[in-house]
């Protein structure tokens, strides 16, 4: 070992965030690399009222070698193939943004510009027909895709609905027996060198004093290190992303759980539910230069499924984030890294991006400036591509009921979003690259859902008689239809597999 190497790292706050940076760089380094310590006040709760999260999950789940069953027993987990839109595209219309693909690929050219020259030629069905995700979300069924590419079940992929406090649980469980050091403490003081500008230690509110090397910031809002102390600065998106405030109450569940985020939009934002083993999670999202907070509070109680479990709580929020990630020997995560409104699940996963990036540039104490100002480009784009996909269900929606959509929908956007919108108002293409957290499927499901209609296709997906790709995707629905009808119920996978215990 080097002995430049970081002696100790510590993580400031823990819910998810924390833990799961903890969880993740305990894993990642070798036992007594350096010691790790994170610090949370006993006196701040999370909300706890459901967590939705993407696919990209699953990845550091099976990295850090996470039993998924026992995973969703201990979060009151559900499993998600994507989310339902209500009243986006216009009042009364709902599409769905499934996880995993449409059809299959014919010739080499992706599916939908073959769907859409048969849509343009003669009648067709819907193109979630072609999603087994959907199809499956529809029926109330699942099943663990399959690996093999040639097997159907390879088309969808999965994510799930968990207890948030409960995730944090879970990660802080396996932290502390890869030897992070917990302490229950409020900081009163940060220190910062004086020729450098480093954070050097914390003053902890039992008069204890904490040195480390590189400090997590995990503070939430407030960014304790990032902001407060380091003054980085932060990016305000709401010209772009206007809501600001967040109702959130759990209440009683009722029917079998579904497979999928309900987003259902309001005169001045949108609800979310969010469907537990043992509960449901439930949000309202919305703008108060447009409503105030006791009709939004009234909005959200109206359209519980159940009885409200709890008061609501708010939450206010400024969409945006830090102008660096990391700065410093201190590294932002979660909310005090940044906040996008949770519309396309993207929370959790911006924290598992940033800590694995951050393992990925991982430092000593030379704390290399060219492998900050890297880390924090990628960041900066993981951000802003997230916050384009969300800007696109405002910026693209007929609505014209209220001011708060006038206003949406005829705001400016960011040229790199107005330049996707334009490709794909010509000929149906997607650009992006392989790695970005949104695939194309994703964004042919919103602006396709949600109205934006495409000039023209592919020109090469031509090539294929008409008849002849009619009978293809005839027999493509039918063998997605048969390969639903196979899986189990979502209750009976549930039950069978990975069913929760009672909470106390």
């Amino acid at each position: 070992m080097s002995d430049n190497r970081l002696r100790r790292i510590v993580i400031i706050g823990g819910g998810t965030a924390g833990w799961m940076a903890a969880t993740v760089i305990s894993r990642s380094l070798s036992p007594g690399y350096c010691d790790i310590d994170l610090v949370e006040s006993p006196e701040i709760g999370t909300v706890g009222v459901g967590e939705a999260t993407i696919p990209p999950l699953l990845a550091l789940n099976r990295q850090l070698g996470i039993d998924e069953d026992e995973f969703v027993r201990r979060t009151q987990a559900t499993f998600k193939l994507g989310i339902q839109f209500r009243n986006w595209g216009r009042l009364g219309h709902e599409y769905v943004h499934p996880f995993g693909v449409y059809g299959a690929d014919l010739e080499g050219v992706d599916f939908h510009h073959h769907w859409l020259r048969l849509r343009d030629a003669r009648e067709a069905h819907s193109l979630e027909d072609y999603s087994l995700a959907t199809a499956a979300m529809k029926a109330g069924r699942f099943i663990r895709p399959a690996t093999d590419p040639r097997n159907v079940l390879s088309r969808m992929a999965y994510a799930f609905h968990f207890d948030a406090s409960l995730y944090g649980a879970f990660l802080r469980e396996m932290a502390m027996e890869r030897g992070v050091r917990r302490h229950e403490r409020k900081i009163v003081d940060v220190e910062l060198n004086a020729e450098t500008g480093f954070v050097e230690a914390l003053k902890l509110d039992d008069g204890g004093r904490m040195e480390g090397d590189l400090f997590i910031d995990c503070s939430g809002f407030r960014g304790l290190l990032i902001e407060q102390a380091l003054k980085t600065g932060y990016e305000d998106w709401s010209q772009w992303l206007p809501m600001d405030r967040a109702f959130a109450v759990p209440c009683e569940a009722v029917g079998a759980p579904t497979l999928y985020t309900r987003s259902t939009a309001h005169e001045a934002g949108w609800q979310w539910r969010i469907q537990l083993q043992n509960r449901t999670g439930n949000g309202h999202v919305f703008c108060s230069s447009f409503t105030d907070e006791d009709t939004a509070r009234e909005r959200l109680l109206e359209n519980l499924d159940g009885k409200a479990l709890a008061e609501p709580r708010m939450l206010r929020f400024v969409t945006g984030r830090r102008k660096k990630a990391w700065n410093k020997n201190v590294v932002s995560l979660g909310l005090a890294s940044g906040f996008i409104e949770p519309l396309e699940s993207t929370s959790i996963h911006l924290v598992q991006s940033g800590v694995t990036t951050l393992m990925s540039f991982f430092p000593d104490r030379g704390f290399d400036q060219a492998d900050i100002d890297r880390y924090n480009q990628l960041i900066q784009e993981e951000y802003e591509h997230a916050r384009d996909f969300v800007i696109l269900h405002y910026h693209a929606t007929q609505r014209d009921d209220s001011a708060f959509w006038n206003h949406v929908r005829t705001m400016d956007i960011p040229d790199s979003l107005k330049a996707r919108v334009d490709l794909f108002r010509s000929r149906a293409r997607v650009s992006g690259k392989r790695e970005d957290l949104f695939a194309f499927t994703s964004w042919v499901a919103v602006m396709l859902g949600q109205g934006i209609t495409p000039g023209g296709h592919d020109p090469m997906a031509d090539q294929m008689p008409i008849d002849e790709l009619d009978q293809k995707l005839t027999r493509m629905r039918a063998v997605l239809a048969n390969a639903v009808q196979a899986m189990p119920t979502h209750q009976q996978f549930i039950d069978k597999h990975c069913k929760a215990a009672p909470l106390p």
